[in-house]
């Protein structure tokens, strides 16, 4: 892995305002109106005179159809957050206003195989249901002026010779051909753009697999009024450890005086359950390798459509948020529409293969019959968890890696011989120190012995 995946990777996690408000476009389609959508369409808001969002179930119903994992457990991790205060500022203090909970260090626990890890300043979660915050964020979307929604379901494109030229839809018991001189696919990790492309003469883009094969149950709970303590726990349990078949356990405080808890966490179950007991089941973790195919022109895709990852990592929302600052900086850079989004999707494999080297890297841990590995990809899960191990239970290391995990860095930070020298570093130390029985032991993160 090269630094120029991180570098790219800094560049698109920035939060600098785009000043330039050109209107290259006529009419933008947007396909979906879930998260990914929403945040498509405020970029293209800069860029084109009509944005249309075409977006299957109706607004605000909470459960819907196109986002099974919705009343699951969710967290805003930092990565995520920082770009959605990007085209939407004061959103956070808006929900917050509205009782979503903003958890820093000093409110959040988060345990490794029964360890608690260390805090660290960028252990900032912002904890809500996802209809919540799905909902404030269609409704800053719907505001402005240029962007409008419609209840349809999406039944195929229209093709030129080079070029995605339009869209068609059903609303009620109407068909509707609606031109666009740009499409984007937000249709979800079940989209149908790859037959339509197929069917269109295209290529389908390569999908790659990781079957995960887990079960989420999520509960709501009331909880006291006010502030908890704690707002949100998690547990992971790693491949490494005496539970494989366990994943993660989480309660998060949320909207409306409510627990929002993943699985059972006994000490906040006094409270009165409210409502049934939410389950989900995600066969595997996918994605769809875009910038590998023949495509037409004025065609993108973002979110799930592209790549949908095991949901215990919390990265959906922070992809697709990303995935947004890719459509951006390639409109930013006046291309050619005319000729297929090749850069774009370059910019967006960035994003993807950073997700993909921490939850698909950790779920094909957990099949190892099944994944046959490179020397190489065997080195780097070895130092991967070397990492892990050291970040919980040393400060510096834990702020290199939750960055990475909470989106705000590329992976490849990680393995920097100075960041991989402090791990292995560390570890070796905590191992001396249960070989022999000694007083209290000076902090890891302040040891002469640790490099920095």
């Amino acid at each position: 892995m090269t630094d120029r995946p991180a570098q790219v990777f800094a560049l698109l996690s920035g939060t600098a305002t785009p000043t330039r408000n050109t209107r290259q476009l006529d009419t933008a389609v947007v396909l979906g109106g879930s998260i990914a959508g929403l945040l498509a369409a405020r970029v293209l808001a800069d860029h084109a005179s009509t944005v249309l969002i075409v977006e299957r179930d109706e607004p605000d119903t909470g459960e819907r159809r196109g986002v099974p994992q919705g009343l699951q457990g969710h967290a805003l991790l930092p990565g995520g957050r920082r770009q959605i205060e990007r085209w939407f500022p004061g959103f956070t203090e808006q929900l917050t206003s509205l009782g979503a909970v903003l958890a820093g260090s000093e409110a959040s626990a988060s345990y490794s195989d029964g360890v608690r890890a260390v805090g660290t300043r960028n252990t900032v979660l912002l904890s809500s249901s996802r209809p919540f915050l799905e909902a404030h964020l269609r409704r800053r979307t719907l505001e402005l002026p240029n962007v409008r929604s419609v209840t349809g379901q999406v039944t195929g494109l229209d093709f030129g010779a080079d070029a995605v030229t339009g869209v068609r839809y059903l609303a009620g018991e109407h068909e509707h051909h609606q031109p666009a001189e740009l499409v984007v696919d937000a249709m979800g990790r079940a989209s149908r753009l790859s037959d339509w492309l197929e069917h269109a003469g295209w290529q389908r883009p390569p999908m790659r697999r990781i079957i995960t094969n887990v079960n989420y149950a999520t509960g709501y709970f009331r909880r006291e009024p006010g502030r908890p303590a704690i707002a949100c726990a998690i547990s992971r349990y790693t491949p490494r450890s005496s539970s494989p078949r366990i994943s993660v356990a989480a309660v998060n405080a949320i909207e409306h005086d409510q627990w929002m808890i993943l699985l059972v966490f006994g000490e906040a179950t006094g409270g009165a359950r409210l409502g049934e007991i939410r389950t989900y089941h995600q066969a595997d973790t996918r994605r769809r390798d875009f910038h590998l195919a023949r495509l037409p022109a004025r065609l993108v895709s973002v979110g799930d459509a592209v790549a949908s990852f095991n949901p215990v990592y919390g990265q959906g929302i922070s992809s697709a948020a990303l995935h947004a600052s890719c459509l951006a900086a390639y409109l930013e850079s006046n291309p050619a529409l005319g000729a297929p989004a090749r850069k774009f999707f370059e910019l967006q494999r960035v994003i993807v293969d950073a997700a993909w080297a921490i939850s698909a890297a950790a779920d094909a841990a957990r099949r190892p019959e099944s994944q046959p590995l490179s020397a190489r990809e065997r080195v780097f899960r070895w130092l991967g968890a070397e990492v892990v191990t050291a970040a919980s239970t040393d400060r510096v290391t834990a702020e290199r890696f939750e960055a990475v995990a909470t989106m705000l860095a590329h992976p490849a930070t990680l393995a920097k011989p100075h960041i991989a020298l402090r791990a292995l570093a560390v570890n070796r130390l905590a191992r001396g120190r249960r070989r022999r029985p000694a007083p209290a032991p000076t902090s890891v993160a302040t040891s002469a012995a640790v490099p920095r």
